[in-house]
């Protein structure tokens, strides 16, 4: 078994666990790539040099595969480390898949003919190492049951390579299938490890003595019926029966987000965030069904998942691991984090309402929720940038 480092003299720390360069790379991606969006949209959508892109194109793929991506590999990395008790990828061979990810960032700005081929070896070289490294750790102490998260990691290579080969013109449905097969994964993800950890969370954090309540029944239904909603959306591409498996969905998760409430999680950021990421993750299927019937854009429900459900959860995720991996009292967090995640919350709201009910003002609203995420992510880069380069206050490895 690999040994991990108890304690030494560290002095800067970016290397040493995957939360750190992920979750930095991944907070400033948020505020340049948003940042950059925002540019493509109101003002000149000829920036990407490359004809294979288009601006909105970008802008899908990279939240998914590139913002989200790091994300989940900074938390995968550290969590396995945590749950097997082997060392994961740490030093130069973790700095290194960090810049494969952060080379296919750059890519699509490069104006030569090959920048497309780049992308699509680095970034794909980046899925592969990630699923095999978070292989060996679970296969060397065979904690088989970590598998069904690994499995997600394989099907998102598989999607981004599908996009790939959409983009290339060797798929025709490649992009579609891409961009949707890798929204609904990490959603799928996200409500996988949000089922793990966001009770444990709250029955821990609050002041007062709660135990939350779980369903195994609701367990199963929910990753059944997510499964069917995935391949009824994406790929075999019945609308009425996607549109009503979102229905169906958003009444599981609600009755979960149910049982998980105590009022005392309101005086917590880094509870009421969880909760209330998820409870946009409720408002995306409702949205994404409603849509269907009623005959409104799916895109309110889609920015609900995305903006509200996934980058509202992954913040909250990043802000409190890096607490805690850092060697500091996840329980007297910064004070600035309930203003994060407020303008992270009003942002979401401006991006998914708004706009469906008041589409004259369009890009307002578009370019208001574009200002608040950027802020957001701007306060926590400042704040958290320098705990995630230095090393542990306690000494440790790590």
């Amino acid at each position: 078994m690999i040994t991990i480092e108890e304690r030494g003299t560290h002095r800067y720390a970016l290397h040493h666990l995957g939360f750190r360069p992920f979750f930095l790379f991944g907070g400033l991606f948020a505020v340049v790539g948003i940042a950059l969006w925002a540019w493509l949209f109101h003002r000149d959508p000829t920036l990407l040099p490359t004809a294979y892109f288009s601006a909105t194109g970008w802008h899908a793929h990279e939240m998914i595969y590139g913002y989200a991506m790091a994300a989940v590999a900074g938390f995968l990395l550290t969590a396995v480390r945590n749950w097997t008790s082997v060392q994961t990828l740490n030093g130069v061979p973790l700095l290194l898949l960090a810049g494969l990810w952060l080379g296919a960032r750059v890519m699509p700005f490069i104006d030569h003919p090959y920048a497309l081929m780049a992308m699509v070896v680095l970034d794909l070289a980046f899925n592969a190492w990630l699923c095999w490294a978070l292989f060996l750790p679970i296969a060397q102490v065979k904690q088989w049951q970590h598998l069904s998260i690994w499995l997600k990691l394989v099907l998102l290579l598989i999607s981004n390579g599908l996009f790939y080969m959409g983009l290339a013109g060797v798929l025709e449905q490649g992009e579609r299938w891409g961009i949707y097969s890798g929204l609904f994964l990490v959603l799928s993800l996200v409500l996988l490890m949000g089922r793990r950890v966001i009770p444990f969370f709250i029955e821990k954090g609050v002041d007062e003595t709660f135990e939350p309540t779980n369903y195994r029944w609701l367990d199963r239904a929910s990753l059944v019926l997510m499964l069917l909603f995935w391949l009824a959306a994406v790929f075999l591409e019945l609308p009425a029966l996607a549109a009503g498996l979102a229905l169906a969905l958003a009444a599981l998760h609600a009755i979960r987000l149910f049982g998980w409430h105590t009022p005392g999680i309101w005086k917590k950021p880094l509870l009421w965030v969880l909760f209330l990421a998820y409870g946009w993750i409720v408002v995306g299927f409702l949205l994404y069904g409603l849509s269907h019937f009623i005959g409104f854009s799916p895109m309110p429900a889609v920015h609900a998942f995305a903006y509200g459900g996934i980058g509202m959860i992954t913040l909250g995720m990043i802000t409190r691991v890096s607490l805690g991996h850092t060697g500091r009292d996840v329980f007297n967090p910064p004070r600035y984090l309930a203003l994060i995640f407020a303008l992270l919350m009003l942002g979401a709201l401006t991006r998914v309402f708004p706009p469906l009910l008041d589409a004259g003002h369009y890009a307002l609203w578009i370019g208001l929720s574009q200002g608040l995420w950027i802020t957001a992510f701007t306060i926590f880069v400042i704040g958290y940038g320098p705990m995630l380069v230095k090393a542990r206050i306690d000494g440790r490895y790590g």
